[in-house]
């Protein structure tokens, strides 16, 4: 920026602890400062999180930050989300840096130095400073890890680099909220306290009438006045960040709703853009259920294996499990099963992995599902791609992030006829289909989302299925994310600590 220091001061929202609710705080806000004519724009220096998504310029950053960037009209950059951690195994993460792969890290390898991607974090920090009026900063899990704190980047040092105010975040439905915020400020140094101006209180259920009480003792605590108390939301379909949502039906008891169509979505160890499905799962004639746990599945029109961070890992974790024989019996009796990237290498006959991108190199025996192999290389594809299914006229979108490559050896064709490639026009083919046209594969994930793609497989599980004309619009569930939100925090408060006195540079 130029002339002017910016009159927006930048906000933090920083939590009381992981889950709390922060991702969704901060893309309300993003909506809601740029329905207010701020040129606003999401920036989260270290996201740890399977949910990745690709920038128009073909880059890789976390899902959360994508969804904030739209929330806040504004075109995703790597920048907004510069260090990106994806765990491949228990204790070690690929560490995305500024969009591309940099390095794979243990725990302790990562957290051994973390100037290199402090210093990359500020860099990006300051390129947003300069390009957008204010920044929404999103903090990680808890703001106060004392065993962290020196070299936590994401947090404090950022606010403080950034000169901007901090809201805490806490969740009151997981309860100790007085515990949460009391605890937290009491224990971050004084001049870190300092920065909170304020307190949100998420996910709150009942008659707020009686949590007037609770706003006082909050307010008497933490020195600092309580922006809202926002009641718990459904109904509105907001991208997760780095876990399967909180509504979301896990290993449920019972069966699926009969008059629905039932699809089984199976929760890998390590699943990925598992966003893929927020649009069935809020789908009024659908409903979605993930599984842990094999169960009998004749009660399911369609099985999907997701995407995975690990597909070898996550495939013996099947095999182990008993997913294989569940699966075939499933095929045996015409259900439908789809996999999406790992899932989809998964549904294939071998993935190979020569040079030990997920583990130890060598290969696995896949499912056997689809006349397909795998092999993983060292380059990353990173794609928006377009295109329609195989010689049908239903246009597909999505994204691509995967490091193998899936080549057809025996009775199967492709899924997709892809025509584009970050905007570049291509001529390739994408997934398969068996010769029965039950078993499907493809790489693009975010399919789900565009309304003739969705449609076309839901007449493929039932054909009796009738569109009700509607289709789903992501811009207007920020919108009414926005709305729950303005209803609920005091929007003179929240402007009182961002906006400031012009000054000349």
């Amino acid at each position: 920026m130029s002339g002017n220091e910016s009159r927006m001061r930048n906000l933090a929202v920083f939590g009381t602890a992981s889950d709390v609710g922060k991702s969704i705080v901060a893309t309300a806000l993003c909506r809601m400062f740029s329905n207010a004519g701020i040129d606003v724009a999401p920036f989260k220096a270290q996201n740890m999180s399977n949910n990745s998504g690709v920038t128009p310029d073909g880059l890789e950053m976390g899902r959360a930050q994508i969804v904030q960037a739209e929330a806040a009209r504004v075109v995703p950059t790597a920048d907004m989300n510069p260090v990106l951690l994806k765990p491949n195994k228990d204790t070690g993460s690929q560490v995305v840096l500024q969009g591309t792969v940099a390095a794979n890290r243990s725990a302790r390898e990562y957290f051994g130095n973390t100037r290199i991607w402090a210093e990359a974090a500020f860099e990006s920090l300051e390129n947003l400073r300069h390009q957008h009026e204010m920044l929404v900063i999103e903090g990680a899990g808890s703001c106060a890890e004392m065993n962290l704190y020196e070299r936590d980047f994401v947090n404090f040092k950022t606010a403080k680099k950034a000169d901007a105010a901090v809201v805490l975040v806490a969740d009151i439905d997981r309860g100790g909220v007085f515990a949460q915020v009391a605890g937290t400020l009491s224990i971050i140094p004084p001049e870190d306290r300092a920065l909170v101006k304020g307190i949100i209180v998420n996910r709150f259920r009942g008659d707020a009438i009686l949590f007037e009480d609770g706003i006082r003792i909050i307010e008497k605590l933490a020195g600092v006045p309580v922006l809202g108390v926002v009641p718990y939301f459904r109904g509105i379909t907001i991208d997760a960040e780095d876990a399967v949502p909180l509504q979301a039906v896990v290993d449920p008891a019972g069966t699926p709703d009969s008059g629905k169509i039932s699809i089984a979505v199976i929760y890998f160890p390590h699943i990925s853009n598992f966003t893929d499905f927020a649009v069935l799962d809020s789908h009024e004639d659908v409903e979605v259920h993930y599984l842990h746990h094999p169960k009998r599945l004749k009660d399911y029109q369609a099985v999907i294996l997701p995407g995975s961070k690990n597909a070898r890992g996550d495939l013996d974790w099947m095999l182990s499990n008993g997913w294989k024989e569940k699966l075939n019996t499933f095929r045996d009796d015409g259900g439908v099963i789809l996999g999406i990237c790992g899932g989809y290498q998964m549904l294939g006959r071998i993935i190979t992995d020569p040079y030990g991108i997920e583990g130890e190199a060598g290969e696995s025996k896949a499912l056997g599902l689809l006349p397909m192999e795998t092999v993983l290389r060292k380059t990353k594809k990173l794609f928006n791609s377009k295109g329609c299914l195989f010689g049908q006229p239903v246009k597909v979108e999505g994204y691509e992030i995967h490091m193998g490559e899936s080549s057809l050896v025996g009775d199967a064709h492709s899924l997709i006829q892809v025509s584009s490639r970050n905007n570049q026009p291509v001529t390739d083919n994408d997934g398969a289909v068996s010769m029965d046209g039950k078993v499907l594969g493809t790489y693009f994930h975010g399919i789900f989302d565009r309304t003739g793609f969705r449609e076309w497989f839901l007449r493929l599980l039932d054909p009796q299925f009738v569109s009700n004309g509607e289709t789903w619009d992501k811009d207007n569930e920020y919108n009414r994310l926005a709305d729950h939100f303005e209803k609920h925090l005091d929007m003179s408060a929240v402007f009182g600590i961002i906006e400031r006195e012009s000054k000349n540079c």
